[in-house]
């Protein structure tokens, strides 16, 4: 299902026939955010934002023994030598808050990546894969999962984004080449000279290994602008989303979804 931005909600009303202002509260005292939900408190969400952290350290450390290593000594070195430069300037008690703040913040952004790289190698060789990586990418990517496919499960995912139209396929090179270019000729007649990519996920010549994939769609050139974006959106949105099923939820096999994988997981 193509990714896209809700639409506004109609405010509470208030027993009155009003429409509460954004912003607001309710009747009963509820405050009010500026899509007129409920808001959330900020103590509530660092809470619900550490649990999150924590659930994921637990899983990723499953996977991967050595984060914590990884993790202390990553601070330590940070701290060291950030305090190394403090002593060589003479003023190492002026550089401890800094320390302390990049060590931390060298040590969430391998926690990351070593997370993120755990989670790609759980999905790897996973049918519908390519699809979970996809809706992954930061930014303004808007994913339509199975759009085409065969009985085997090989499947071809349409996304929309700055570069154009990305045709990203999975599954046997031979089965899919056909597959995508039946979507290019749909494709083509809706969206004129917008330039329509196609990438094939593999390890063979001309493909793209999976977990190079997020990177090398979002290295395309942008030849889009914002607002040629969303009028693409509305054209594309004629052919319609997904058809045919890609695997979500727990993986083939028995294993299940990680937190840190259903942390960056959009909902279509």
């Amino acid at each position: 299902m193509a990714r896209s931005k809700s639409s506004d909600k109609a405010a509470p009303n208030d027993g009155g026939g009003k429409a509460a202002p954004k912003g607001g509260s309710t009747a009963s005292g509820v405050k009010l955010g500026k899509d007129g939900q409920p808001k959330v408190g900020r103590l509530k969400k660092l809470g619900n934002n550490g649990r999150m952290m924590k659930q994921a350290f637990t899983l990723t450390r499953r996977n991967d023994p050595k984060l914590p290593w990884v993790m202390l000594i990553t601070f330590i070195v940070t701290f060291a030598v950030v305090e190394l430069i403090g002593i060589l300037l003479d003023s190492p008690f002026l550089f401890l808050p800094f320390a302390i703040i990049l060590g931390l913040l060298a040590t969430l952004i391998v926690f990351g990546r070593r997370a993120q790289g755990s989670a790609y190698r759980q999905v790897e060789g996973q049918p519908g894969a390519a699809a979970w990586a996809l809706e992954n990418m930061r930014g303004d990517w808007r994913v339509s999962a199975g759009v085409a496919g065969t009985p085997q499960l090989d499947a071809v995912h349409r996304v929309l984004g700055r570069p154009g139209v990305i045709l990203v396929a999975e599954g046997s090179p031979q089965r899919v080449r056909g597959l995508i270019a039946q979507e290019k000729k749909k494709i083509a007649r809706v969206v004129g000279d917008t330039p329509i990519y196609d990438v094939v996920v593999g390890e063979g010549e001309g493909q793209v290994p999976f977990k190079k994939l997020s990177s090398h769609v979002m290295k395309l050139p942008r030849n889009l602008s914002a607002a040629e974006l969303n009028t693409l959106g509305r054209r594309m949105s004629a052919l319609g989303g997904a058809r045919m099923p890609v695997p979500g939820g727990p993986l083939p096999g028995g294993r299940q979804m990680s937190v840190s994988q259903r942390q960056v997981r959009r909902r279509g």
